[in-house]
């Protein structure tokens, strides 16, 4: 676990963010299961100290893009669990009123302009959202969630580009873990990830993206220099899904060994490595976090029961939020 000076407060706010974003999909993995959810959605879990270290660093007038597999995301930055898990089940509470579910949940209120089905979707719009902070002399960031099979976009290229030579305010977040799909990322990504970004003259950085408190030491000081007009930057984080690459991906054993799985959750589990730093350097007792986690999965729970009953949109709608006003 990285070295950083204790803040109390800060971190048992990441780590209950950790926990909130495992618990909603725990939730949402036991919704679909039980044929309650419609539609497909791709698990978060394992990952979640990407998406807390990189938001904690962020403000609400910072905008993030997301990705297929982003309810990690939208939590990390800001979303609540009702609304989350009404858009889930297509109900009109939700945030998008429930026609965008798992894979396009959109939260303006906390600058999230949107999880996309699109692989790489995304990278387009986040550039776009900094552009947009640099020609009206704004100074909020834009971070560009991707995975490392977004890496084979040409897209990724193209803006990289544009950002470079305009020295756009963003962080282009690359969620390596592993696996593209069902295939190893060494088996269709040659040389190196970091390199490719090098390649356009943006600063290149490789870190575990199972520790928060490194993920959000490198973020924190990227983001207050984008702020200043270095950037853009690139950011690596060497990570894994304890899913398989949907909700339907249960047989994984052809593409990956059980074993490896079992090392992942058992020795490189972001909860459980920064709850025992938070034990050790005695910010919390071990009674303090399972309050915590009770309380959590007590709002996940009331949620869901809140969801399940929730209204659908009226057929009424179907025409609308389908072109800008």
């Amino acid at each position: 676990m990285a070295k950083a000076k204790s803040n109390t407060e800060e971190y048992l706010r990441m780590y209950a963010q950790m926990v909130r974003i495992r618990t909603f999909e725990d939730n949402a993995n036991q919704l679909y299961l039980s044929a309650k959810m419609p539609g497909l959605t791709h698990m978060y879990s394992g990952e979640e100290a990407v998406a807390v270290g990189i938001c904690e660093a962020l403000t609400d007038d910072d905008r993030i893009t997301s990705t297929h597999r982003g309810h990690g995301h939208c939590v990390a930055k800001g979303a609540e669990f009702k609304e989350m898990f009404c858009e889930l089940l297509g109900k009109a509470e939700g945030y998008c009123r429930g026609k965008g579910g798992s894979m396009h949940i959109a939260d303006q209120s906390h600058g999230n302009l949107g999880a996309n089905a699109i692989v790489g979707g995304s990278m387009g719009i986040a550039t776009g959202s900094a552009l947009r902070a640099k020609l009206q002399g704004s100074d909020d960031v834009t971070v560009c969630f991707f995975g490392d099979g977004a890496t084979a976009q040409g897209l990724w290229y193209e803006v990289m580009n544009m950002a470079a030579l305009w020295k756009l305010p963003v962080i282009y977040a690359c969620e390596n873990n592993g696996y593209s799909e069902y295939t190893k990322t060494e088996e269709i990504a040659a040389g190196s990830i970091t390199a490719r970004a090098e390649a356009f003259g943006i600063e290149a950085h490789q870190v575990d993206g199972q520790d928060v408190l490194a993920v959000n030491e490198l973020t924190r000081k990227l983001v207050e220099r984008a702020r200043k007009g270095e950037g853009p930057f690139f950011i690596e984080l060497m990570t894994y899904r304890y899913h398989g690459h949907h909700v339907g991906d249960i047989n994984r054993e052809y593409y990956r060994s059980k074993a490896e799985e079992k090392d992942w959750r058992d020795n490189r589990d972001p909860i459980i490595r920064f709850r025992a730093h938070l034990v050790s350097e005695g910010i919390a007792t071990e009674a303090d976090l399972d309050a915590l986690n009770a309380e959590i999965e007590k709002d996940a729970a009331e949620a869901v029961a809140y969801a399940l009953e929730a209204a659908y949109p009226d057929a009424s709608e179907v025409g609308q939020h389908v072109y800008a006003a």
